[in-house]
Protein backbone atom coordinates (compact mmCIF):
# COMPACT_ATOMS: atom_id res chain seq x y z
CA UNK A 1 0.00 0.00 0.00
CA UNK A 2 1.02 3.37 -0.93
CA UNK A 3 2.10 6.15 1.59
CA UNK A 4 -0.81 7.84 -0.25
CA UNK A 5 -3.19 5.27 0.69
CA UNK A 6 -2.35 4.81 4.28
CA UNK A 7 -2.55 8.79 4.57
CA UNK A 8 -6.19 8.74 2.93
CA UNK A 9 -6.93 5.82 5.28
CA UNK A 10 -5.63 7.61 8.69
CA UNK A 11 -7.59 8.44 11.25
CA UNK A 12 -8.08 12.27 12.33
CA UNK A 13 -6.80 11.23 15.66
CA UNK A 14 -3.71 9.28 14.32
CA UNK A 15 -2.79 12.08 12.08
CA UNK A 16 -3.35 14.95 14.86
CA UNK A 17 -0.83 12.90 16.80
CA UNK A 18 1.25 12.28 13.97
CA UNK A 19 1.04 16.10 13.55
CA UNK A 20 1.63 17.03 17.43
CA UNK A 21 4.40 14.46 18.03
CA UNK A 22 6.58 16.14 15.20
CA UNK A 23 7.32 19.06 17.48
CA UNK A 24 9.83 17.95 20.25
CA UNK A 25 9.20 20.89 21.69
CA UNK A 26 5.47 20.45 22.41
CA UNK A 27 5.67 16.63 23.12
CA UNK A 28 8.22 17.85 25.85
CA UNK A 29 5.34 20.19 27.10
CA UNK A 30 2.94 17.12 26.88
CA UNK A 31 4.90 14.51 28.62
CA UNK A 32 5.88 17.26 31.36
CA UNK A 33 2.04 18.07 31.98
CA UNK A 34 1.07 14.37 32.25
CA UNK A 35 3.56 13.70 34.68
CA UNK A 36 2.12 17.03 36.64
CA UNK A 37 -1.54 15.24 36.20
CA UNK A 38 -0.29 11.84 37.11
CA UNK A 39 1.50 13.32 40.38
CA UNK A 40 -1.89 15.52 41.60
CA UNK A 41 -4.16 12.92 41.53
CA UNK A 42 -1.80 10.24 42.99
CA UNK A 43 -0.37 12.86 45.64
CA UNK A 44 -1.62 10.87 48.91
CA UNK A 45 1.02 7.88 47.01
CA UNK A 46 3.57 9.96 46.43
CA UNK A 47 4.43 12.38 49.19
CA UNK A 48 5.94 11.38 52.38
CA UNK A 49 3.17 13.18 54.96
CA UNK A 50 -0.35 14.81 53.95
CA UNK A 51 1.18 18.68 54.51
CA UNK A 52 -2.39 19.44 56.24
CA UNK A 53 -2.95 17.05 58.78
CA UNK A 54 -2.04 19.00 61.71
CA UNK A 55 -1.16 15.33 63.37
CA UNK A 56 2.07 14.50 61.12
CA UNK A 57 3.52 18.38 61.84
CA UNK A 58 6.02 19.58 64.14
CA UNK A 59 6.59 23.14 64.43
CA UNK A 60 10.01 22.10 65.50
CA UNK A 61 10.92 21.39 61.95
CA UNK A 62 9.47 25.14 60.82
CA UNK A 63 11.74 27.05 57.83
CA UNK A 64 13.94 23.97 57.69
CA UNK A 65 16.56 24.57 54.27
CA UNK A 66 16.64 22.10 51.52
CA UNK A 67 18.14 18.77 52.10
CA UNK A 68 17.35 19.14 55.91
CA UNK A 69 16.60 15.75 58.30
CA UNK A 70 13.53 16.39 60.50
CA UNK A 71 13.84 17.65 64.07
CA UNK A 72 13.33 13.61 65.36
CA UNK A 73 15.61 12.37 62.58
CA UNK A 74 12.73 10.41 60.61
CA UNK A 75 12.51 12.49 57.84
CA UNK A 76 14.57 14.12 55.01
CA UNK A 77 13.05 17.51 53.48
CA UNK A 78 13.92 17.48 49.92
CA UNK A 79 12.70 21.24 49.04
CA UNK A 80 12.65 22.11 53.32
CA UNK A 81 10.11 23.44 55.18
CA UNK A 82 7.39 25.86 55.60
CA UNK A 83 6.75 28.27 58.78
CA UNK A 84 4.48 25.55 60.36
CA UNK A 85 7.28 22.93 59.37
CA UNK A 86 4.96 21.42 56.34
CA UNK A 87 7.15 19.86 53.74
CA UNK A 88 7.30 21.73 50.80
CA UNK A 89 7.21 19.22 48.46
CA UNK A 90 4.39 17.42 50.36
CA UNK A 91 2.63 20.81 49.89
CA UNK A 92 3.69 21.74 46.35
CA UNK A 93 2.17 18.34 45.45
CA UNK A 94 -0.93 18.86 47.22
CA UNK A 95 -1.08 22.44 45.80
CA UNK A 96 -0.95 21.64 41.99
CA UNK A 97 -4.40 18.82 42.98
CA UNK A 98 -5.93 22.11 43.30
CA UNK A 99 -4.51 24.87 40.87
CA UNK A 100 -5.44 22.04 38.33
CA UNK A 101 -8.75 21.05 39.62
CA UNK A 102 -9.71 24.51 39.60
CA UNK A 103 -8.39 25.47 36.56
CA UNK A 104 -10.09 22.15 34.62
CA UNK A 105 -13.43 22.30 36.28
CA UNK A 106 -13.72 26.19 36.07
CA UNK A 107 -13.04 26.29 32.04
CA UNK A 108 -14.80 22.75 31.05
CA UNK A 109 -17.87 25.26 32.97
CA UNK A 110 -17.32 27.89 30.89
CA UNK A 111 -16.80 26.21 27.73
CA UNK A 112 -20.29 24.52 28.19
CA UNK A 113 -22.23 27.97 29.00
CA UNK A 114 -19.75 30.23 26.69
CA UNK A 115 -20.58 27.38 23.63
CA UNK A 116 -24.35 27.02 23.93
CA UNK A 117 -24.89 30.96 24.12
CA UNK A 118 -22.41 31.37 21.22
CA UNK A 119 -24.11 28.67 19.12
CA UNK A 120 -27.72 30.11 20.05
CA UNK A 121 -27.05 33.45 18.73
CA UNK A 122 -25.36 32.16 15.77
CA UNK A 123 -28.35 30.07 15.18
CA UNK A 124 -31.01 32.12 15.88
CA UNK A 125 -29.48 35.88 14.78
CA UNK A 126 -31.83 38.59 15.18
CA UNK A 127 -32.27 40.50 18.75
CA UNK A 128 -30.92 37.14 20.27
CA UNK A 129 -27.83 37.61 18.67
CA UNK A 130 -27.61 41.20 19.18
CA UNK A 131 -28.35 40.51 22.85
CA UNK A 132 -25.85 38.03 23.80
CA UNK A 133 -23.14 39.43 22.25
CA UNK A 134 -23.68 43.17 23.89
CA UNK A 135 -23.34 41.25 26.85
CA UNK A 136 -20.24 39.84 25.55
CA UNK A 137 -18.88 43.19 24.51
CA UNK A 138 -19.59 44.57 28.09
CA UNK A 139 -17.69 41.60 29.89
CA UNK A 140 -14.78 41.59 27.74
CA UNK A 141 -14.32 45.52 28.03
CA UNK A 142 -13.17 44.95 32.13
CA UNK A 143 -9.87 43.69 32.75
CA UNK A 144 -10.86 39.74 34.16
CA UNK A 145 -8.90 40.07 37.35
CA UNK A 146 -11.11 42.90 38.41
CA UNK A 147 -14.62 40.84 37.68
CA UNK A 148 -12.96 38.30 39.56
CA UNK A 149 -12.23 40.07 42.23
CA UNK A 150 -15.68 41.89 42.70
CA UNK A 151 -16.94 38.45 42.65
CA UNK A 152 -14.83 37.41 45.19
CA UNK A 153 -14.83 40.28 47.48
CA UNK A 154 -19.21 39.81 47.47
CA UNK A 155 -18.86 35.67 47.97
CA UNK A 156 -16.24 35.21 49.84
CA UNK A 157 -13.40 33.22 50.11
CA UNK A 158 -13.76 29.29 49.27
CA UNK A 159 -12.80 26.41 46.72
CA UNK A 160 -16.64 26.82 44.73
CA UNK A 161 -16.90 30.47 45.03
CA UNK A 162 -13.77 30.80 43.14
CA UNK A 163 -14.71 28.43 40.65
CA UNK A 164 -18.06 30.05 40.07
CA UNK A 165 -15.52 33.51 39.78
CA UNK A 166 -13.63 32.03 37.13
CA UNK A 167 -16.60 30.57 35.04
CA UNK A 168 -18.01 33.83 35.25
CA UNK A 169 -15.28 35.39 33.75
CA UNK A 170 -14.44 33.30 31.11
CA UNK A 171 -17.58 32.13 29.23
CA UNK A 172 -17.59 35.44 27.09
CA UNK A 173 -14.55 34.20 25.17
CA UNK A 174 -15.64 30.59 24.25
CA UNK A 175 -18.95 32.22 23.13
CA UNK A 176 -17.48 34.60 21.01
CA UNK A 177 -15.25 32.04 18.87
CA UNK A 178 -18.00 29.95 19.00
CA UNK A 179 -20.09 32.29 17.17
CA UNK A 180 -17.72 33.31 15.23
CA UNK A 181 -17.10 30.33 13.56
CA UNK A 182 -20.54 29.00 13.54
CA UNK A 183 -21.35 32.37 11.62
CA UNK A 184 -19.00 30.55 8.84
CA UNK A 185 -21.17 27.04 9.01
CA UNK A 186 -24.17 28.44 8.62
CA UNK A 187 -23.32 29.21 5.20
CA UNK A 188 -23.11 25.75 4.39
CA UNK A 189 -24.65 23.20 2.16
CA UNK A 190 -25.15 21.25 4.61
CA UNK A 191 -26.60 23.16 7.31
CA UNK A 192 -29.34 24.26 4.90
CA UNK A 193 -30.11 20.25 4.23
CA UNK A 194 -30.55 19.60 7.51
CA UNK A 195 -33.32 22.49 7.68
CA UNK A 196 -34.90 21.16 4.74
CA UNK A 197 -35.22 18.12 6.63
CA UNK A 198 -37.25 19.61 9.03
CA UNK A 199 -34.61 18.79 12.00
CA UNK A 200 -35.24 20.12 15.19
CA UNK A 201 -32.91 23.22 15.97
CA UNK A 202 -31.52 20.89 19.00
CA UNK A 203 -30.23 18.55 16.52
CA UNK A 204 -28.62 21.35 14.35
CA UNK A 205 -26.98 22.82 16.72
CA UNK A 206 -25.64 20.26 18.62
CA UNK A 207 -25.21 17.48 15.96
CA UNK A 208 -24.02 19.20 12.92
CA UNK A 209 -23.13 22.24 14.02
CA UNK A 210 -21.13 21.76 16.86
CA UNK A 211 -18.54 19.09 15.63
CA UNK A 212 -17.40 21.30 12.86
CA UNK A 213 -16.75 24.42 15.75
CA UNK A 214 -14.70 22.61 17.80
CA UNK A 215 -11.35 23.09 16.31
CA UNK A 216 -11.03 26.75 17.83
CA UNK A 217 -13.07 25.73 21.23
CA UNK A 218 -10.18 23.11 22.07
CA UNK A 219 -7.61 25.10 21.23
CA UNK A 220 -8.79 28.37 23.56
CA UNK A 221 -10.08 25.86 26.23
CA UNK A 222 -6.34 24.90 26.03
CA UNK A 223 -4.95 28.31 26.97
CA UNK A 224 -7.56 29.17 29.33
CA UNK A 225 -6.70 26.44 31.16
CA UNK A 226 -2.98 28.36 31.64
CA UNK A 227 -5.12 31.65 32.12
CA UNK A 228 -7.67 30.41 35.04
CA UNK A 229 -4.42 28.60 36.76
CA UNK A 230 -2.99 31.76 36.74
CA UNK A 231 -5.81 33.67 37.87
CA UNK A 232 -6.68 31.63 40.74
CA UNK A 233 -2.86 31.59 41.91
CA UNK A 234 -3.09 35.67 41.45
CA UNK A 235 -6.43 35.95 43.47
CA UNK A 236 -4.94 33.26 46.17
CA UNK A 237 -1.79 35.65 46.55
CA UNK A 238 -3.52 38.75 47.03
CA UNK A 239 -5.47 36.48 50.00
CA UNK A 240 -8.65 36.61 48.03
CA UNK A 241 -9.03 33.41 46.48
CA UNK A 242 -8.43 29.84 48.47
CA UNK A 243 -8.19 29.67 52.26
CA UNK A 244 -5.42 28.08 54.37
CA UNK A 245 -7.06 24.86 54.67
CA UNK A 246 -7.79 24.46 50.51
CA UNK A 247 -4.04 25.30 49.31
CA UNK A 248 -2.73 25.80 45.82
CA UNK A 249 0.47 26.87 44.64
CA UNK A 250 -1.09 30.72 44.87
CA UNK A 251 -0.94 30.18 48.30
CA UNK A 252 2.06 28.71 49.02
CA UNK A 253 4.03 31.22 47.06
CA UNK A 254 1.48 33.99 49.45
CA UNK A 255 2.87 32.19 52.55
CA UNK A 256 6.35 32.43 51.71
CA UNK A 257 6.55 36.24 50.44
CA UNK A 258 7.53 37.62 54.35
CA UNK A 259 10.14 35.30 54.40
CA UNK A 260 12.23 36.35 51.49
CA UNK A 261 14.25 39.27 52.71
CA UNK A 262 15.09 36.78 55.72
CA UNK A 263 16.90 34.13 52.96
CA UNK A 264 13.93 31.54 53.64
CA UNK A 265 13.53 31.75 49.27
CA UNK A 266 12.63 28.33 49.19
CA UNK A 267 9.14 28.70 51.01
CA UNK A 268 7.73 30.87 47.82
CA UNK A 269 10.38 29.92 45.07
CA UNK A 270 9.60 25.95 44.68
CA UNK A 271 5.53 26.85 44.78
CA UNK A 272 6.53 29.67 41.81
CA UNK A 273 8.57 27.16 40.03
CA UNK A 274 6.01 24.39 39.91
CA UNK A 275 3.09 27.26 39.13
CA UNK A 276 5.76 28.25 36.14
CA UNK A 277 6.24 24.70 34.99
CA UNK A 278 2.70 24.10 35.10
CA UNK A 279 1.67 27.02 33.05
CA UNK A 280 4.37 26.75 30.13
CA UNK A 281 4.03 23.33 29.53
CA UNK A 282 -0.10 24.03 28.93
CA UNK A 283 0.84 26.94 26.82
CA UNK A 284 3.53 24.61 24.79
CA UNK A 285 0.67 22.26 24.05
CA UNK A 286 -1.84 24.61 23.38
CA UNK A 287 0.23 26.43 21.16
CA UNK A 288 1.00 23.33 18.96
CA UNK A 289 -2.60 22.60 18.75
CA UNK A 290 -3.70 26.46 17.35
CA UNK A 291 -0.63 25.53 14.53
CA UNK A 292 -2.14 21.99 13.94
CA UNK A 293 -6.06 22.59 13.90
CA UNK A 294 -5.84 26.36 12.74
CA UNK A 295 -5.05 25.90 8.61
CA UNK A 296 -3.78 29.01 7.89
CA UNK A 297 -0.63 28.83 10.27
CA UNK A 298 -0.14 25.33 8.92
CA UNK A 299 2.88 25.26 6.12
Amino acid sequence: MSNRTVAAVESPSRKLWRAFSSDWIALGGLIVLCMLLLAAIFAPWLVPQNPYDLAQLDILDGRLPPWSRSFDDKMLYWLGTDDQGRDMYSAIIYGMRISLGVGLVSTLGALVIGMTLGLTAAYLGGKTDSVIMRIVDIQLSFPTILIALILLAVFGQGLSKIIIALITVQWAYYARTVRSAALVEMGKEYIEAARCLDLSHRRIIFAHLLPNCMAPLIVVAAMQIAAAIALEATLSFLGLGLPITEPSLGLLISNGYAYLMSGKYWISFFPGLALLIMIVSINLVADRLRDILNPRLQK
